[in-house]
């Protein structure tokens, strides 16, 4: 591997933020899902393709690009609402990632992101301008791997058009305790980690997901038929992570969690909630492959 890619895998690790793939990812292919529910006949697949490469500027100092792109498939059973299921059956998103990292000093770096891209049900079959979405973060990064006790901190803000949380802090703080004990803790995730071997470790994991789409054709709500423009979906959930690791760079993960929160609202334009569909707390599926650096 290119000694430019070595040097940028600790600073990409760190830009991963609540509806992408980790930016260490060169490459990453995923699928996540709620199964259907016996209570309302919901369900919920998306499938994930993410690629991202890192290019050397000077020394210390990275650009990088990738494409991070989404199919959602989404199910209700019609009985539960007043409009055609058919309007928010399928979901895609595109989003093209240009980021931008360099060293503060000896103890911080700085890493800055933009996101455009789109996120829409494509009804219309054709984009608009309401369908465009436009996300950020920028974060400082202090990471002490190399000291006795390592550790890394995190600080920055997360700001995402087609997250489910519009704004987010992003704090995480990364400690090793023991040899094969570690944990973090923060937003949007946390976790206790137990490394097995060097092939296989596991974690306890607690994370926000979700995400917003515009709704091209609208959908008529509400007693007073309301036009809903802005489809929007909440996930806390929290459960077993499991990793195997097929050599140094290629990694399967499988997430089994349980939905804690699960908040679905049909919004106008201006984000005032217009309905909300019915909550469900079910079992969540994350799994897939990733090539890291």
């Amino acid at each position: 591997m290119p000694q430019h890619l070595k040097k940028a895998s600790f600073i990409l690790l760190f830009l991963s933020s609540l509806a992408t793939a980790q930016l260490s990812d060169l490459a990453r292919v995923e699928y996540v899902g709620l199964p259907e529910s016996s209570e309302d006949g919901s369900a919920f697949d998306r499938y994930r393709l993410a690629i991202n490469y890192p290019i050397q500027l000077k020394e210390d100092t990275y650009l990088f690009v990738g494409l991070d792109y989404s199919y959602i498939a989404y199910s209700i059973d019609e009985d539960l609402i007043n409009f055609n299921p058919q309007e928010i059956d399928e979901f895609q998103l595109l989003d093209l990632n240009i980021g931008y990292t360099f060293k503060v000093n000896d103890d911080w770096r700085f890493g800055a992101r933009i996101q455009p891209g789109f996120s829409s049900n494509l009804k219309a079959r054709n984009l608009s301008f309401e369908d465009v979405i436009i996300s950020g973060d920028a974060v400082f990064i202090k990471d002490k791997k190399d000291n006795e006790i390592p550790y890394r901190l995190i600080l920055g803000v997360s700001v995402s058009g087609k997250g489910g949380f519009p704004f987010l802090p992003f704090i995480s703080y990364y400690r090793k305790f023991h040899p094969k004990w570690s944990y973090n803790v923060g937003v949007p995730k946390m976790n206790l980690q137990y490394h097995i071997s060097d092939k296989h470790r596991v974690k306890l994991v607690t994370r926000l997901d979700g995400f917003t789409s515009n709704l091209q054709r609208g959908i008529a709500v509400g007693e007073e038929q309301e036009i809903a423009e802005r489809f929007r979906q909440q996930l806390l959930v929290g459960g077993l992570r499991y990793e195997y690791k097929f050599t140094k760079h290629i990694e399967y993960y499988i997430n089994s969690s349980y939905v804690i929160s699960n908040s679905i609202e049909l919004r106008d334009r201006s984000r005032n909630t217009l309905a909300e569909l019915p909550e469900v707390n079910n079992f969540y599926i994350k799994t897939g492959i990733r090539f890291k650096l």
